[in-house]
């Protein structure tokens, strides 16, 4: 297992992976286009930790855990449901969730985000995780009373799009089984979601072959794989933690706008 990490040293963007809590080994490029380890090494306390990848395109999955379904009351997926995420809404970990003015009803969304290594088009559920570069904990935010009004109409977009609405972090972590993932989300130290990936209505391969019928998957892509059930409220001055064991936690602090 190796965690990749991308970080911001002195102005300038820089990649590795971690060799122990407290020192880096830097690479000579991004590892999703093969950068290699150079031998050098950084110390995390020198470094500031960005997103894993840069400007990614984000797929987002709704009502993708059984029981969050059963909670919502309605009825089990036939199909994926599939919205998008602007790459501007994508943050790294310790960076501010902004709540936008005007807003009362922001929520989070604890989830398993996948990141894709390898371009691809109609790719075989068999053949999916081939494509996977690695996964990372996720967070995707939601305006709710904007959300409302946007399924009313038949759209859901602006919602889920405002600027800093999808941290992620704080690593890109290779070798793990995507269907044996537990996501812990906490407010202010507080569990709201405990969640197992063994409840996805659909599953990581079943997602990527589903939406490479349609589309070329590229490097850096992410999916985020949808929230168990817990997902809720936030508020300014709150501080939100995705878990995930192997991964680590992603942390960021909620301010008003």
């Amino acid at each position: 297992m190796t965690k990749f990490v991308r970080f911001e040293r002195s102005g300038s963007i820089g990649f590795g992976f971690i060799e122990s809590a407290e020192v880096i080994q830097i690479l000579d490029g991004d590892p999703l286009t093969g950068g290699a380890a150079t031998g050098d090494t950084i110390s995390m306390s020198d470094i500031r930790l960005l997103a894993p990848v840069a400007q990614p395109r984000i797929f987002g999955i709704g009502y993708n855990y059984h029981q969050a379904v059963k909670d919502a009351g309605v009825p089990i997926p036939e199909r994926p449901l599939v919205f998008m995420k602007p790459s501007t809404a994508a943050i790294g970990p310790n960076d501010n969730i902004v709540y936008p003015k005007g807003s009362t009803n922001v929520v989070f969304e604890g989830e398993l985000a996948v990141v894709i290594g390898r371009k691809g088009r109609r790719i075989p559920r068999s053949e999916a995780l081939n494509y996977v570069s690695g996964y990372t904990c996720g967070n995707d935010l939601t305006e709710r009373t904007l959300q409302m009004a946007e399924v009313k109409a038949g759209s859901m977009a602006v919602s889920k799009g405002f600027d800093t609405f999808a941290p992620l972090g704080p690593c890109l972590v290779t070798d793990l089984d995507p269907a044996n993932i537990t996501i812990v989300s906490r407010i202010n130290g507080e569990v709201r979601q405990n969640g197992h990936t063994s409840d996805l209505v659909f599953d990581i391969p079943t997602l990527i072959s589903y939406l490479s019928d349609a589309m070329t998957l590229l490097p850096g892509d992410v999916i985020m794989t949808g929230t168990p059930p817990g997902f809720g409220p936030i508020h300014p001055n709150d501080e939100v933690e995705i878990e995930i064991r192997g991964i680590g936690t992603l942390r960021n602090r909620v301010v008003a706008e």
